[in-house]
């Protein structure tokens, strides 16, 4: 399986984000909106956007370990972000980069980015889907 990371000419060229993913693989997988919940169900950074989004990425590698994969599978993500704002652009930006670490991978995908009024549960900033695809 392969992932390749394209920003395409003609469209801006991002360095946080790609504009596309070729992929080529035979198992695709479609994972539900990942919150700052550990393993146990326990809240993880509470009011933290930064702590809130390195958790639900790193619960994004946890869940495709599961089908013998790994982050560096995953072909789009879908960030909700509650009461979006440019100035949370940092702390989101800092969330990724220590999940990143944790997780040894390049974060770097194609991503749509949504602010929204609220998710399921009132003390979630963000939420994170992801669409990886395996062999």
């Amino acid at each position: 399986m392969t992932i390749k990371l394209i920003n395409p000419d003609g469209l801006p060229k991002p360095e946080v984000y790609r504009q596309m993913a070729v992929a080529s693989g035979t198992k695709l997988v479609f994972l539900a909106g990942q919150v700052a919940r550990d393993a146990e169900g326990r809240k993880v950074g509470e009011g933290d956007l930064a702590a809130q989004v390195e958790q639900a990425y790193v619960n994004i590698g946890t869940a495709l370990a599961e089908v013998g994969g790994s982050f560096d599978d995953v072909a789009k993500l879908t960030i909700y972000v509650v009461d979006w704002t440019l100035e949370k652009m940092p702390l989101l930006g800092e969330g990724v980069a220590r999940a990143a670490e944790r997780l040894g991978v390049d974060p770097v995908k194609p991503i749509t980015l949504l602010g929204v009024a609220a998710l399921g549960e009132p003390d979630l900033l963000v939420e994170v889907e992801a669409t990886a695809v395996l062999d």
